[in-house]
């Protein structure tokens, strides 16, 4: 009898151990599934996130290339568009340059000076010109004065007696890239005319810049 019940209370024991050792095996693999679970799921969040993260900075990346393309592409288009319009001055000063060498420049040196004269409006005035125009400029001065002393006087009834000469200094002379006409001072160089055909062209060229534009750069308008 006693072995008997000494028997149940072990074969008790190790079906409670047993029972026990289930439960705990149960419960160690619940854990372990769930842990599993949730790690694998945060390491796809960060796999997600590093991923978003690379995306974003190859976006990035490639609006930046983008930007700096255009940026690129606009300043070799402004300096074609510049060396463009240069070029339409610089041919229109070397047309200038044939004008200067024609049979009516004494003329229109005349004018320059009549021109001159009344936008200066002083007694004393020096007019420069290129080395080559010195001789004509010294020819017509004298009626170019008269002339404008006539048209003063019929202005203003008012008759003046400029002293006006030519520049003496062969150092000081206009260089040749104003293409010909003349400049004027008065007061010891503090008042200034510039009346050089270079200086008409730009003139000229600022005036029609925004037409020049429009024809030459249509898709800009």
């Amino acid at each position: 009898m006693a072995s008997d019940q000494i028997r149940q209370m072990v074969n008790f024991i190790l079906q409670e151990a047993h029972e026990k050792a289930n439960e705990i095996r149960v419960k160690t693999e619940h854990d372990f599934n769930l842990e599993k679970q949730t790690l694998v799921h945060e390491a796809k969040l960060n796999v997600q996130d590093e991923f978003a993260k690379k995306d974003k900075d190859r976006e990035i990346q490639e609006r930046i290339a983008r930007s700096a393309e255009i940026g690129e592409c606009r300043v070799k288009k402004m300096k074609i568009r510049d060396e463009l319009l240069q070029t339409l001055l610089q041919e229109g000063g070397a047309k200038l340059a044939v004008v200067a060498k024609g049979q009516n420049y004494p003329q229109l040196l005349q004018k320059l000076i009549v021109q001159g004269l009344i936008k200066i409006e002083e007694k004393e005035v020096t007019i420069y010109c290129r080395s080559e125009d010195v001789e004509t400029v010294s020819k017509i001065l004298p009626d170019a004065v008269q002339e404008y002393v006539d048209i003063m006087e019929n202005e203003s009834t008012v008759k003046l007696d400029p002293i006006v000469k030519v520049n003496e200094d062969r150092h000081r002379d206009l260089p040749d890239h104003t293409y010909g006409g003349i400049m004027l001072t008065a007061v010891a160089g503090k008042i200034v005319c510039d009346n050089t055909l270079a200086s008409r062209l730009n003139l000229v060229y600022e005036e029609l810049l925004p037409s020049i534009r429009a024809i030459l750069f249509p898709e800009e308008q």
